[in-house]
């Protein structure tokens, strides 16, 4: 991943922590779980980006992986441990023993161990529950990966004890008939979705934050690394403070009257654009600009004969 994905996703993680704040105004989220509709669909990597984005924020953050058919999160950060969810569950080792620090500051994870039995009873008892509570009382936010709906009902049990559930979904991937089934079960047991991620995602970038203008005034591409040959835009040369026009100067010329305005509206219309315009080309603020005296006075469009005495020639595709 280039620098300029990397900065992208920050971006879009961030904007996302944004959305679930908004999402919950009245009860703010401190629990939240994500799961997918079908495997491969990235929730693990969002779960640890809303981890490392949330704790970027001073806030203390625990992962919790729940996925106990398939756990990856240790994995994905590089993090391996000695105890996980079902020995703190078993009152084999405590909580503080089972959950260790990560290399984001203020980022805590607390793995799974592998080959769990009866994995839904585990996670439908009133001992996770508990768990969960108290998570949610030391820490300012808990995410709960876990796996995705469509294989098992392992999200939907755990997202009773949870405050949300994020969805996410792969871009160009995940058929829809597939994320409509994993929404209606989530709902079914009464699941609160605030929202779904669309995940590997090719739009495009503004160019605002993508590309920038190196000392010989040539445009560069973040993304690609290659010269364009577009300029980059120059200030004008005469100050501002010359093209202004003070009121005092110009109020009674351009003023018009009410019988020029009541007679051509368009055209006053039109007047004012060509201003603008005239007035960015030479790199300086118009001032108020006069109407021309015209007699409208037995002309059949007043309209046409205003545009005809200012000047105006229609151009058709036979003009050079």
């Amino acid at each position: 991943m280039g620098k300029g994905d990397r900065v992208y996703l920050q971006n879009s993680v961030k904007t996302l922590v944004a959305n679930i704040r908004f999402a919950s105004v009245d009860n703010p989220v401190h629990t939240l779980v994500v799961t997918s509709a079908v495997p491969n669909e990235g929730k693990t990597a969002i779960s640890v980006a809303l981890g490392q984005a949330i704790a970027a924020g001073g806030k203390d953050v625990i992962i919790v992986d729940c996925d106990l058919r398939r756990r990856s999160i240790a994995n994905e950060m590089g993090i391996h441990t000695q105890h996980g969810l079902y020995a703190v569950l078993a009152n084999q080792v405590t909580l503080e023993e089972a959950v260790v620090e990560t290399d984001t500051p203020g980022l805590h994870f607390l793995d799974v161990e592998p080959h769990i039995p009866n994995p839904v009873d585990i996670l439908a008892s009133k001992r996770f529950g508990k768990l969960v509570a108290r998570l949610r009382r030391e820490y300012a936010f808990v995410i709960i990966d876990t796996p995705p709906v469509s294989a098992f009902v392992d999200a939907a049990i755990i997202s009773q004890v949870a405050d949300a559930t994020l969805l996410v979904v792969r871009q160009g991937f995940t058929k829809r008939a597939d994320i409509l089934a994993a929404y209606d079960q989530l709902k079914k047991a009464d699941a609160n979705v605030i929202g779904t991620v669309m995940n590997f995602c090719d739009s495009e970038r503004s160019e605002y934050y993508y590309n920038y203008y190196n000392k010989d005034g040539k445009r560069v591409r973040r993304s690609g690394g290659s010269d364009s040959s577009s300029p980059a835009p120059k200030l004008p040369d005469v100050p501002l403070s010359q093209g202004v026009h003070t009121a005092t100067d110009d109020v009674a010329d351009s003023m018009a009257s009410a019988e020029d305005i009541a007679a051509a509206p368009a055209a006053l219309d039109a007047d004012a654009t060509n201003a603008g315009t005239s007035a960015v080309q030479q790199g300086s603020v118009p001032g108020p600009k006069s109407l021309p005296n015209i007699d409208f006075d037995g002309a059949a469009d007043s309209t046409m004969a205003f545009l005809a005495q200012s000047g105006y020639k229609p151009k058709t595709s036979f003009d050079d």
